[in-house]
């Protein structure tokens, strides 16, 4: 527990409910099931789907029972071809308060009038490392990452034109990897850090590079992954492992 008047530790990963909007920020498709029926909306065009899709909290004494279920799958996916590319699942449940039709409602073809009005159940956070729950209020109160939108792009930048600065990136792990990692790929940015998963030949590890301060907005990304540039190149050992 903070001691009242500690300073606060600075934040180095983003929280559940940021990254579940930054999960609903890049997506560019979903799964949505209701009435019984999957529908898959593939042309989000990374159009954060919360833009149109409002989220109502859960009325009392459960009036709204009901009302069809529906629940939103949303899939992670690294864009780099690491091993395991599902990074992570959102899925978000509840209770329809308007009708949904499908692409026409509220999603990539609907107009700025057309809405899906949902009782909100839950949204459920699935990663390697278990589930998490996020509430409304947390959900509302999360601000997508500033490079959600632009992260597959500049992560398949740097692994396809600047392999060898991923090799670079290696002399900031600690401890340092074993000879029995087989390639080392960027499977992750925020604006907290890099993460490169480590793959040997049973398995892998992720390790997280943070960046000497998290970013703002997309424009201060360049300066910070030059400092994590500048601070391997610093490092005296050399490292030989393939990119």
């Amino acid at each position: 527990m903070r001691m009242s008047g500690a300073p606060a530790t600075p934040a180095t990963l983003p929280t559940d409910a940021e990254r579940v909007r930054s999960i609903l920020a890049a997506a560019h498709s979903m799964t949505a099931v209701t009435d019984g029926l999957r529908t898959e909306v593939r042309h989000l065009d990374g159009g954060d789907p919360m833009g149109r899709l409002h989220l109502h909290p859960a009325e009392p004494g459960g009036h709204a029972e009901h009302r069809p279920a529906i629940r939103l799958e949303f899939t992670d996916v690294a864009p780099t071809p690491v091993r395991d590319r599902v990074r992570a699942r959102v899925t978000i449940v509840g209770r329809l308060l308007t009708p949904y039709t499908g692409e026409g409602a509220g999603f990539p073809n609907g107009s700025d009038s057309d809405s899906t009005c949902m009782e909100f159940g839950q949204a459920v956070l699935e990663t390697a490392d278990g589930f998490a729950h996020i509430g409304l209020e947390e959900l509302d109160a999360a601000r997508p990452d500033p490079l959600a939108p632009y992260e597959a792009g500049m992560l398949t930048h740097l692994l396809d034109d600047h392999a060898d600065l991923v090799t670079l990136l290696l002399r900031l792990v600690q401890p340092l990897p074993a000879a029995s990692v087989l390639r080392a790929l960027p499977v992750a940015m925020d604006r907290y850090g890099i993460t490169l998963r480590l793959e040997e030949r049973r398995g892998h590890r992720d390790v997280r590079l943070p960046f000497p301060s998290p970013l703002d907005d997309v424009e201060q990304s360049g300066a910070q992954i030059q400092a994590l540039f500048s601070a391997a190149r610093r490092r005296s050992h050399r490292n030989t492992l393939p990119a």
